[in-house]
């Protein structure tokens, strides 16, 4: 068993990003199973900061960091390797995140992970999942601030994964910004939600669910208001009629500000007709008559996919595996670029600073920086930066696959200053460094044969001193030799001087 698995008792946490709250949750490890032993949550409605230019305003930028400070008083005793934070639709659409993850990582100890729409879907279902055990065949709904995420999954596996681009405080703004609660509100909140899901219903229904799970806060709050007035079934499930019910008294109170039924907090007041008009129009076109709700979600899905990683049942690596069959990439040249890869990072990790999850990049990028082949052999590694930045990729945050792409883009070809700028803007000075590892490594195996390349040795006599060695006098290493000469000019363009020796005459 790795050494970093998790021991009973030691405590991880995670850090939910969302649209509309804030949310923290503080776990430990029991036989296996996470128990939550903590938890905050803050209304920041980051996406109501949003405007039409999707800029992110400083008032907003601000509630979030205020309210990351506080959270952070509550870390002290969780290692930095045992929490993720993971960031949602409203920074997705922020022209300006990256400006407020920049704050926002002077106050972290890790930095922010901006997911994907899918991942989100996915990491939720794990979350539920594991919550509520089940053998069921289910779709699971999550109505969050900015996104509404729909998946398919039995046991532990999704099957369908869709983020639609509608939430209760995105809809707040486009129908019921006035604060009336108004049947024509309703009506066009409800007709807009319906469009979007009808996108999806024909695949999902094709795919077909025996149970209706829902998630977060805005089912949460409708439960227990249908509990509370009687209008849910003896299981205390929301039902379609229930939902229709509570409109209906939504429409008699006539003001969000003057909404109080038990069940819906002070914070919620203003999004909750939103959230009931979304789920009106999802259970109406997809047909569903009951929604059983789980407390498990995003966060617990995160920390349950940060446990696989710990047990060395990562995802991400079942991710490069399925691109690798989809995409008919050469196993062999592939293992063998992994392979020296490992040896260089072996070699120099202690030198250039390179931590551990850089040797999984790496590693990982190694095993994809051909999948642009499958597009045209021309200019493929600008193909392959393409497919790693833009696909979506199971376990990856878009912050990993930026760093992904930037390593296929450099591995072959000319090295630009504008691409060193990039790499650098992305990922640091560890990541120009792990660009120019994969692109000795690959420039090792151009010939594409099995020769043993183990008499190769990387020394990194200063960050900007690189110095190859072939300590073989074989004249199998000509040809190596030649190419890594040829490429030391290339190598100058971002400010490291490669040096090249070796043992025999050529």
């Amino acid at each position: 068993m790795p050494n970093n698995f998790l021991a009973n008792d030691e405590l991880m946490a995670a850090i939910d990003i969302g649209s509309n709250s804030f949310h923290l949750a503080i776990a430990r490890l029991d036989h296996g199973e996470v128990r939550k032993i903590a938890s905050m949550s803050e209304k920041v409605q980051l996406a109501a900061g949003l405007d039409k230019n999707k800029i992110l305003s400083e008032d907003a930028q601000q509630r979030g960091l205020e309210c990351l400070a506080r959270f952070m008083g509550r870390l002290d005793s969780v290692s930095p390797d045992r929490l993720r934070i993971v960031a949602t639709n409203a920074l997705r659409q922020a022209k300006n995140a990256d400006e407020f993850i920049r704050r926002a990582n002077e106050i972290l100890p890790k930095p922010i992970e901006i997911i994907a729409g899918r991942e989100e879907a996915r990491l939720i279902y794990l979350g539920v999942s594991h919550t509520n055990a089940s053998s069921d065949k289910r779709l699971v709904i999550d109505i969050g601030g900015g996104s509404t995420e729909f998946i398919i999954g039995q046991e532990f596996d999704p099957l369908l994964t869709e983020s639609l681009q509608m939430g209760c405080v995105a809809y707040t703004q486009w129908f019921f910004e006035s604060g009336d609660i108004t049947e024509s509100a309703f009506q066009e909140a409800i007709a807009d939600a319906r469009k979007e899901i009808l996108r999806i219903s024909t695949t999902y229904q094709r795919t077909g669910w025996t149970s209706v799970v829902g998630s977060s806060g805005t089912i949460k709050a409708v439960r227990n208001v249908l509990v509370s007035q009687g209008w849910s079934d003896e299981q205390e499930r929301i039902t379609y009629q229930g939902v229709k019910n509570l409109q209906k008294h939504l429409l008699k109170i006539g003001r969000v500000e003057d909404i109080d039924l038990e069940g819906v907090k002070e914070h919620r007041k203003a999004v909750f007709p939103a959230g009931v008009a979304v789920l009106r129009a999802a259970m109406k076109v997809l047909g569903i008559e009951t929604i059983a709700y789980s407390d498990g979600a995003l966060r617990e899905g995160v920390m349950y996919d940060m446990l696989g990683r710990f047990a060395s049942e990562d995802v991400r690596d079942r991710s490069v595996q399925a691109l690798i069959e989809r995409y008919s990439v050469d196993k062999r040249q592939a293992q063998r670029v992994v392979k020296s890869c490992e040896n260089l990072y072996d070699q120099t990790h202690d030198a250039l600073g390179l931590s551990g999850e850089d040797n999984d990049l790496l590693r990982r990028t190694a095993y994809l920086h051909e999948i642009g082949l499958a597009i045209s052999h021309s200019g493929y590694h600008h193909h392959s930066a393409y497919l790693l930045l833009h696909s979506d990729i199971p376990g990856f945050s878009q912050v990993d696959q930026g760093r992904m792409s930037q390593l296929a883009r450099n591995h072959r070809r000319k090295l630009k200053t504008e691409n060193f700028e990039q790499a650098l803007e992305v990922g640091g000075p560890s990541l120009v460094y792990l660009c120019l590892l994969l692109r000795l490594a690959v420039l090792v195996h151009r010939s594409r044969n099995d020769l043993d390349k183990s008499a190769l040795k990387l020394t990194v006599i200063d960050k900007n001193h690189w110095q190859v060695s072939v300590e073989s006098e074989s004249e199998d290493y000509a040809l190596l030799v030649f190419d890594l000469k040829d490429d030391i000019d290339q190598f100058k363009k971002w400010g490291v001087e490669l040096s090249v020796t070796c043992a025999g005459a050529y």
